[in-house]
């Protein structure tokens, strides 16, 4: 409060300097002007001349013959009054874009109107306002700014209106033209555009970033119904909004810890808020990146629900061309939570599954004609996937991501989104390094999630000696490698049929060379089979003995006493290392229909292990 009394002393000081400069020094004033804390010492008959506010107050007190006036809220303060008073003196002075806005309001106080004097300072104003300032971009974003302590008369005079609907049309005008600047004749005489040409016409975009948030808006609207570029106007949007949201705050660096500024925060969300309403509706419009920070700033500064959902849904709607670091939003929440806000990015995948379930209903019959993974949605799905893989590598780490988030990240995407499941086991296994004290059935539901067929032959032999992973996955995953061999075996028969004289190909282990003789093939490819064989039957028995000896040591706990108990159990461990052996040896000439009985095996073994 003494800042402000000290700045309307000094402006009436000023306001006393300027105005003894050119008031007439030899007639003796005989009405004295209050202004905003200013004070003129002033003649009543130039004033009345021209003022019909003055005019009747000195009118209404002609008897008691009155001295002193003052003007309550009248625009534009002691600086517009001092113009509007030199305008009744007959002084003359400048009329520019920073002082038209200020002496039509203080005209339209002062009711200096053609009815109290011809060419008033009314008429002047009006008349600078339509000639000049409404023809030339730059100005009327000026006036702009000097109406932002004008309104709501400066809205009532149709300033405000006039100037933006003057910018959205030259704005328009500038980008007719522009285009038609990059019309060219191609080399066969028809006319198109050159795309590569450099637009022009968006040069407005940085004055308009100085303009007061809601009157960029309406700038803005009226830019939409006159038919500006969605491009432009996302252009303009984000201008805006980086100037805005990174004056006070470091909103826009994810890695930052600074905490907002309480006094900025409403105003910052307000700007966001206002920019998510103005985001135009067309795809690519604005850069993805940008959405993301927006969602950020939402999220940050407690946004309405709306604003955060219309965000999440326009980002559904373009996931594929995101990136990794687009997707890693901090959680800003509590301290106990996730290092990263996995919901939002749950509510991103299931708009874009929806929206991906919504296109394909609107394609033609010929998209569902063809199974080709190449049509652009198919294209986006495998992106996205691979992406969502990535994001869980990413967040699989964190201590406090619990099982259940981790899964429904997972299962968003539909089972044909993923053409190779190598990202999907790396993520699932860096969870299960992370987090080693899952009980087994949650393990066992974790690796669920895996398609064992959709493994790389690199990633199948690791998993094939993965530790951490349930046995029951284990021997998934060996049986798959010697289905993947049985066929590359059966297909290398038929190429040796045809075209015995081939290059080499390469079969799990390793590469065989075009070198060897077909015979020493067969037999190299004989033995890998014979040993993947013997390798999956070594496990299928101690399986299987491991769940007789599970019951057997229930019941033996159940029936005798610790020492009894000690001793068949080390019977049972000599018994069960000497029976593994024999098997092993039994089973190194496998049948012709192993393939068969292997898979029973494995149902069986599934059956039982669940």
């Amino acid at each position: 409060m003494d800042k402000h009394q000290q700045q309307q002393l000094s402006l009436a000081k000023c306001s006393r300097q300027k105005y003894s400069e050119w008031i007439f020094r030899d007639v003796p004033s005989d009405i004295t002007i209050e202004v905003s804390g200013g004070t003129f010492a002033l003649h009543k008959f130039p004033l009345v001349s021209r003022s019909g506010r003055i005019r009747k107050l000195v009118a209404e007190h002609r008897d008691a013959d009155i001295s002193r006036v003052e003007l309550l809220n009248l625009p534009g303060g002691a600086e517009a009054f001092e113009l509007a008073a030199k305008f009744c003196y007959g002084i003359n002075f400048e009329i520019t874009s920073s002082n038209v806005a200020q002496l039509c309001c203080v005209s339209e106080y002062l009711e200096m109107t053609e009815d109290f004097s011809k060419d008033n300072l009314g008429s002047r104003a009006e008349e600078y306002l339509e000639s000049i300032v409404c023809k030339n971009l730059e100005m009327c974003v000026e006036v702009l700014q000097q109406c932002e302590n004008l309104i709501p008369l400066a809205d009532e005079l149709r300033i405000v209106s006039r100037c933006i609907d003057a910018i959205a049309s030259k704005a328009c005008a500038e980008q007719i033209a522009s285009s038609f600047s990059r019309l060219e004749y191609s080399s066969s005489g028809r006319l198109h555009m050159n795309k590569q040409a450099k637009r022009e016409g968006d040069w407005w975009i940085e004055d308009l970033s100085v303009l007061r948030i809601d009157l960029y808006q309406r700038v803005m609207t009226a830019m939409k119904c006159r038919g500006v570029r969605p491009e432009s106007i996302g252009a303009s949007l984000v201008n805006y909004a980086q100037k805005e949201l990174t004056k006070k705050s470091s909103l826009w660096n994810p890695s930052s810890q600074t905490k907002v500024d309480l006094i900025s925060t409403g105003h910052e969300r307000l700007v966001v808020e206002t920019i998510v309403n103005l985001l135009p509706v067309e795809k690519l419009a604005v850069p993805i990146t940008f959405l993301f920070g927006l969602l950020r700033s939402a999220v940050m500064l407690d946004c309405t629900i709306a604003c955060r959902l219309d965000l999440e849904r326009r980002i559904g709607s373009q996931l594929d061309v995101a990136t990794l670091d687009d997707l890693l939003i901090p959680s800003f929440r509590h301290a106990g939570d996730t290092l990263f806000d996995v919901d939002t990015v749950h509510r991103i995948l299931v708009n874009f599954s929806q929206q991906d379930d919504s296109e394909d209903d609107m394609e033609d019959a010929s998209v569902f004609e063809s199974d080709s993974p190449h049509s652009p949605s198919q294209t986006a799905l495998f992106k996205v996937a691979k992406l969502v893989d990535n994001y869980l590598a990413e967040i699989a780490p964190d201590a406090n991501l619990k099982l259940s988030k981790f899964m429904v990240i997972a299962e968003t995407l539909p089972t044909h989104a993923r053409t190779v499941h190598d990202g999907l086991y790396r993520a699932i296994d860096i969870y299960l390094k992370a987090h080693q004290g899952l009980s087994d059935s949650d393990r066992k539901k974790l690796c669920k999630l895996i398609d064992f067929q959709k493994l790389s032959q690199e990633a199948g032999a690791h998993a094939a000696q993965n530790e951490r992973l349930p046995l029951q996955a284990i021997v998934q995953v060996l049986y798959f490698e010697q289905i993947r061999l049985r066929n590359a075996l059966c297909c290398s028969y038929a190429d040796d049929d045809h075209k015995p004289m081939h290059n080499s190909w390469r079969i799990n282990s390793g590469a065989l060379s075009a070198a060897m003789s077909p015979r020493d093939n067969y037999a190299s490819l004989r033995r890998e089979n014979r040993e993947l064989k013997l390798e999956l039957a070594r496990l299928r028995m101690r399986l299987n003995d491991l769940e007789k000896e599970h019951v057997c040591m229930k019941r033996d706990m159940q029936k005798s006493h610790s020492r009894k108990f000690m001793s068949s159990f080390s019977k049972k461990i000599g018994k069960l290392s000497i029976f593994g052996h024999s098997s092993s040896r039994g089973s190194s000439s496998p049948s012709k229909n192993s393939h068969r009985t292997d898979s029973r095996v494995i149902e069986r073994t599934c059956a039982s292990t669940d």
